[in-house]
């Protein structure tokens, strides 16, 4: 991981310096007139899945009054997520708010980011600034070079920050393209050392925003860019989390949490392993203890895959055979596999 400095965002979240990356997520509906009742029970539950930030939008000052509120409530650190209107961003700090994200598309000229950032640093607050291909400032939008257009919008507000010694920043550089994204984030981390967060905006649906994004930050990331991501999915919350959790997982850079490894089934298959995920992966969703679990349906890789995880299971439509750390404990029905694999599970934990 490329050296960068760090960014305090909480008591127990620092982002960059070679901190373990961090997972986020976006609050997909308005606060205001939500309620927080429910809302704060659905952080939690992002929280056990293993979210490390989330941010909100803050269109307007009533929406940065809720989020303040919220931000006393969460477990998580929340981030406003501001365009256009400074004087949110100047609320919402004000109002302690974990961290503030400015858009240099929409944000305003100079003298509106200066008093973002003195404000920012008088209350200890860091700041995101996200460039995105889609609201580059009006004087880049036509430029040849879409990677290095997103490098020069940062680049702007860069040097309005250090003019004010203010080195409490991250930065994002994101575009729907995949390829640009990616040259854009490698120039900005050959330049400075700042962290970067790293996404695909507007990535799409859930397949096809996984896969956007898996490539882009493996990509990135095996190359040492990138200090926390976002999987930006037309699709719940839980699912960002879930496969900003994967991405770092299949990397090596994260080890909490279950690690499945299961068979794609193929006709040399009787055991249905698709049927059997679907009864285990709710007991297994919120689990953060390292684990690795092994599906599997026939007896060409199944029995050593399932050796080889802390709990694995492999069979056939007639009985199953379940492993714990590499020995044999249960052959029995599929019909009991199932409560004897979830009781095994239990026990492990």
């Amino acid at each position: 991981m490329k050296s960068t400095r760090v960014v305090h965002i909480s008591e127990g979240l620092s982002i960059g310096g070679g901190t373990p990356v961090s997972v986020q997520t976006m609050w997909k509906l308005p606060l205001v007139g939500a309620d927080f009742e429910s809302v704060v029970e659905q952080i939690n539950q992002l929280y056990l899945s293993g979210c490390d930030l989330i941010r909100f939008s803050v269109p307007t000052s009533a929406e940065a009054d809720a989020l303040i509120q919220l931000n006393t409530k969460s477990p998580i650190p929340l981030v406003a997520d501001i365009h256009f209107d400074y004087r949110l961003a100047l609320q919402t700090i004000r109002g302690g708010i974990s961290k503030v994200r400015i858009n240099p598309g929409n944000i305003g000229n100079a003298a509106k980011v200066e008093e973002v950032i003195r404000t920012a640093r008088g209350e200890g607050t860091p700041i995101r600034v996200g460039v995105n291909g889609g609201s580059l400032p009006v004087t880049l939008r036509n430029h040849p070079d879409p990677a290095e257009a997103m490098v020069a919008a940062a680049e702007v507000e860069l040097e309005i920050l250090e003019r004010l010694n203010f080195d409490q920043v991250i930065f994002s550089l994101k575009s729907s393209n995949v390829s640009t994204t990616c040259e854009a984030n490698r120039r900005f981390s050959d330049r400075y050392d700042y962290p970067l967060h790293l996404g695909v905006t507007e990535a799409g649906p859930l397949e096809q925003g996984i896969a956007k994004s898996g490539v882009a930050m493996g990509m990135l990331l095996s190359q040492g860019i990138g200090d926390t991501i976002r999987v930006s999915l037309s699709a719940p919350m839980e699912k960002e989390v879930e496969s900003g959790n994967h991405i770092l997982q299949a990397l090596g850079l994260r080890s909490q949490g279950v690690e499945i490894v299961s068979c794609p089934q193929c006709g040399r298959s009787t055991f249905e392993v698709r049927a059997f995920l679907e009864k285990i992966i709710p007991h297994i969703r919120t689990i953060q203890k390292p684990l690795k679990v092994a599906v599997m349906g026939c007896i060409v890789n199944g029995p050593n895959e399932a050796k080889g995880a802390d709990i694995g299971i492999t069979g056939s439509s007639s009985g199953v055979v379940i492993f714990r750390k590499g020995v044999q404990v249960e052959a029995t029905t599929p019909e009991e596999g199932e409560k004897m694999f979830l009781k095994l599970l239990k026990d492990l934990l």
